[in-house]
């Protein structure tokens, strides 16, 4: 079965906050990593690739949903999301795959 996410991330200060979706988690993290610092790409301008919250579905329409629900929440809104499950914020991508990603992985060649 297929799943689809709905992830916050945050950059190393912890002050932007980017909501995305996606069907390969560890695939869309080691794609904001290797665009840190990219001014093209809003996470990669803000050096946003610390994953602090997911959520897991079957069906691609209800990851979208959450993710346009979550997108209109306040800041203070997303906050409290984050801290119901992850108090510290503490960054979960080693949940998710190795981290940081392998060298051959974040190759741009």
């Amino acid at each position: 079965m297929r799943c689809y996410f709905t992830y916050i991330i945050t950059n190393p200060g912890k002050t932007v906050l980017y909501t995305g979706i996606t069907n390969d988690l560890a695939q869309r993290l080691t794609e904001h990593f290797l665009n840190r610092g990219d001014k093209k790409t809003f996470a990669g301008r803000y050096y946003c690739h610390f994953l602090l919250y997911f959520e897991r579905f079957s069906q691609p329409m209800h990851a979208i949903e959450r993710e346009k629900e979550i997108k209109s929440m306040t800041r203070k809104e997303k906050e409290a999301l984050i801290n119901q499950g992850n108090p510290r914020w503490h960054s979960l991508n080693s949940m998710v795959m190795d981290w940081p990603p392998h060298p051959e992985a974040t190759s741009r060649g």
